[in-house]
């Protein structure tokens, strides 16, 4: 299938879809026949969203900082999705924890998202795709403290959820196969693109070298969406991870690009698996043969 595949007829569920590359996402899925759902924290700020999509639209609340909600919305659902775009997160925030006594970034990034995707996976058709960050490359994972107890900054426990986002795929697309399921994982990332995540640093000084940084140097969030769109239509191989494929995966078209030493390895991949259906209580839902 190209990237400019017909969707009509189709659902595409958007997480964090009322801003940013999920928004612009959301407007070309639309735009090429979806059913788009836009999955938000803030519903009025996502029907806001919604009013400036052309096409088919629907809001629904989604708090991936609350697995009680990760767990509503799966539970109120009941229809086949084409395609789950695993799209929402913060970045390099101030030291929390979830609703649930996760970290912030890791919870809501990583953990949120497994639930969410374990959960609605019986009724995904084609793919899941989840929204990485060239920034992965750094710090690795901390499997045996996540929440970063007494190491927490703000880039490192960023940077340590982005790699989750790619272990994550590279797990998911090893048991999809195993389980002969036709759905296949890939990940994304958008480069460097002007959005609102850029204005929750912890630091303040940061917010304001990123907000000039944005100005200056970012590509715009429309730009930043393609190789979300690509992820998720395009012909790929299992387990790709896309981006823009010029200047260090900062402009260019979209395509494949390289992940570093960690997020190609499956054991880290099993083990963080395993340590996020312990601590989300969800579990791959169908049979690994």
């Amino acid at each position: 299938m190209s990237d400019t595949a017909d969707l009509t007829g189709h659902t595409v569920v958007v997480t964090g879809a009322n801003s940013g590359i999920g928004l612009e996402a959301a407007r070309t899925f639309a735009a090429r026949g979806a059913h788009v759902v836009l999955a938000v924290r803030d519903i009025a700020k996502g029907r806001a969203a919604a009013a400036t999509i052309n096409g088919s639209t629907e809001v629904r609340e989604l708090d991936l900082a609350d697995l009680s909600s990760v767990r509503s919305f799966a539970e109120d659902w009941d229809r086949p999705i084409r395609t789950l775009v695993n799209n929402a997160g913060i970045m390099m925030v101030a030291e929390g924890r979830t609703a649930d006594g996760f970290e912030r970034q890791i919870g809501t990034n990583h953990l949120g998202h497994f639930a969410l995707t374990n959960l609605l996976l019986p009724h995904v058709t084609d793919r899941v795709v989840t929204i990485s960050s060239g920034l992965h490359h750094g710090p690795q994972v901390r499997l045996d403290n996540l929440d970063l107890d007494g190491a927490y900054t703000p880039s490192r426990a960023y940077q340590q959820s982005k790699l989750a986002n790619l272990l994550f795929t590279l797990e998911l697309q090893r048991r999809l196969r195993e389980s002969g399921s036709a759905v296949v994982a890939h990940a994304a990332h958008p480069g460097y693109s002007a959005t609102n995540l850029q204005s929750h640093h912890a630091n303040p000084l940061m917010n304001k070298l990123m907000w000039i940084a944005n100005k200056v140097v970012a590509t715009s969030a429309e730009f930043g969406s393609r190789p979300t769109v690509h992820a998720a239509t395009a012909d790929l191989p299992p387990a790709s991870y896309i981006g823009p494929t010029r200047l260090g995966g900062t402009r260019g078209a979209p395509g494949p690009n390289p992940r570093s030493t960690q997020a190609q390895s499956s054991d880290v991949a099993r083990d963080l698996w395993d340590i996020s259906e312990q601590r989300t209580g969800t579990t791959f839902p169908l049979v690994v043969r």
